[in-house]
Parts: structure tokens; sequence; C-alpha cells
């Protein structure tokens, strides 16, 4: 397992080494000089020329990304062009809000699919099974600001008046302090990724309840919520753990459109500004760490895949 981990751990720095060389050439290729769009058309080529020293725009292209991944690597995210404040110190408290907010998410979002998912095909070719199958598609074809949309209409505007509208978190405050702005940006991406584990979650679970042992568990007298519980649901979460990183990986970058939908001041909002802004060390910051969170979630998914597998706890020795 200790080696495993270790692979992996070296396949995601080289991925996002990778992702690093990417997002430097995608931001370089930017129409326009980044010091006069963060100053202006008004600015003096004095002021101009002192903030492309500062961004090391005078530099080689190959300089300038060793200046940037250099200080990524030592931990310095660099300054943020457009209000010269250290990127660390400006997206900490953004980064804490998505962070949350993907959790709450997530723990509602997870045990549900894998409940609907089982029920479903626990229920199969049942009138339980066609509706939540239809209902989870139906939701899987909308796009997430649809679905926060409809969310607003129904629950803050138009119907029932009992959540905010927009998620206007003041200034210093953290989102958890806040429960009540959260629920419907959590509600949105439950929503949003639910259908997608469900589904896998009951296909898995539909192709493990036809399986011998499960049929010999039976045939033993084992009750049913014992045959469930021990024989076909861990032989059937495996996909929905691998679906279930996916998604979550999913979150950290589709909660952009989730936190704009909702005005909600995290990581979405950031990228947002940054790229108005033509904030590039910031806009370089953000991709990145969205990627590590996307490679870290999938090496948890597969170190807990081997865990609940035995099989394949027996290979990795």
């Amino acid at each position: 397992m200790t080696r495993f981990i270790v692979r992996r751990l070296l396949l995601g720095v080289l991925t996002l080494l990778a992702v690093s060389v990417i997002v430097f050439a995608a931001t370089q290729a930017l129409p326009g000089n980044a010091a006069t769009a963060i100053l202006g058309k008004t600015a003096t080529p004095e002021r101009v020329a002192a903030l492309t020293r500062q961004l090391h725009l005078n530099e080689s292209v190959f300089a300038q990304y060793g200046h940037w991944l250099g200080g990524i690597v030592s931990g310095n995210l660099g300054t943020s062009a457009a209000t010269q404040e250290s990127v660390s110190s400006l997206l900490s408290q953004r980064i804490a809000n998505s962070a949350f907010l993907i959790l709450v998410a997530a723990v509602v979002a997870i045990p549900l699919s894998i409940l609907f998912g089982s029920w479903m095909a626990i229920k199969r070719d049942t009138m339980v099974d066609y509706v939540g199958s239809t209902v989870s598609l139906a939701l899987a074809a909308l796009p997430e600001f649809v679905i926060g949309i409809v969310l607003v209409l129904l629950f803050a505007t138009s119907v029932f008046h009992v959540f905010p509208a927009v998620s206007l978190i003041p200034p210093g405050d953290h989102a958890w302090q806040h429960l009540n702005l959260v629920i419907l940006p959590a509600a949105t991406l439950v929503l949003a990724v639910t259908p997608y584990i469900s589904r896998i979650m009951r296909g898995s679970m539909v192709e493990v309840l036809e399986s011998e042992y499960v049929t010999m568990a039976r045939l033993k007298g084992i009750s049913e919520r014992k045959v469930m519980l021990r024989h076909a649901i861990p032989n059937a979460i495996v996909p929905a753990i691998q679906v279930s990183a996916l998604q979550l990986a999913w979150m950290a970058g589709g909660v952009v459109v989730v936190e704009f939908v909702f005005n909600y001041p995290g990581v979405g909002g950031a990228l947002v500004d940054a790229v108005s802004n033509h904030d590039v060390p910031t806009v370089q910051a953000l991709t990145l760490i969205i990627a590590a969170v996307y490679v870290l979630l999938n090496l948890a998914a597969d170190v807990t895949t081997i865990l609940v597998t035995p099989r394949l706890r027996t290979a990795e020795r």
C-alpha cells in the first residue's frame, strides 16, 4: 500500500507539473499586456514599465515560468496584480468558504446517492425504479446553474421565501457562521452530482444482486438485511467510490458556476474577478489548486477502493 501511494503521489506531481505548464502557457496567450490591463489605458509609460518589471514581464517566457514555479514550490503563490495583495491571503478565506460548501454537499450527496441507488436496485423494474431513474436522468441533463435558478425561484422568491436568493456573507465572516446562506448553493451541488452516483450505484447493485454469492447467501437463510449490508452493498460500492471522487473533483471546478449564481464568496467569484481584472498570478494559483484537489481526490478514491476490496488488498501485497 505504501509503495502504491508513493507511486501515485509521484504520478500526481508529474501531472501537476504538466498542468502548470499548460496553465502558464494559457495565461501567456491571453491578448494584451497584463500591466496595461491592470493600470488602464490612461496609465503613464513609467507606471506600466514599473509594473512590467515587477511582474517579470520584461523577461523571457522560460524565466517567467521559472519565477512562478519556484514561488509555487516554496509556498509563495505570488502577489495579486490587481490588488497588490498576497495571493495566499487573498484566497485563504475564499478557499475555506468553498471547501465548506463542497464538504456540506459531499456529506449529503454521497450517502444519499448510495442509498437511493441501492433502493432503486432492490426495487428493480417497479414503479419506484422507473420514477427514480427518470428523475435522476432529468436532473443529470440539467446544468447546475439551471438547478440553482429553479431553487431560487422555488425557495427564495416566487413560491416560498425561506432562504435568501444570494449568499452575501459579510467580509471577514466564514460560511459556517451563516448556514442559512449555504443551504441553496449546497442543495444545487447535491442535486447536480447525486444522479450520476446513484445511477452508477444502481447498475453495480443490480449486477451484484444477480451474482452467485448473493444467491448462495439467501439460500443459506441469511436475512435480507444482512445480505444487503454484508454482501451486496460492500461489493457494489466500489464503482460508486470512483464516481464520487470524480464528482467531488468536478465540484472543485463546477463550484465556480454555482458560486457565481448565488454570489457566494468562494473561489468561483475570485476566479471570475481575476479573469476580468487580468490578474494572471491569481488565475494561475486558483487553476493549479483546483488541479491539485482533483489529483488528491483521485488518489483517495484509489486507496479507498483497495481498502474496501479484499482481492485488491491481496494483490498489493
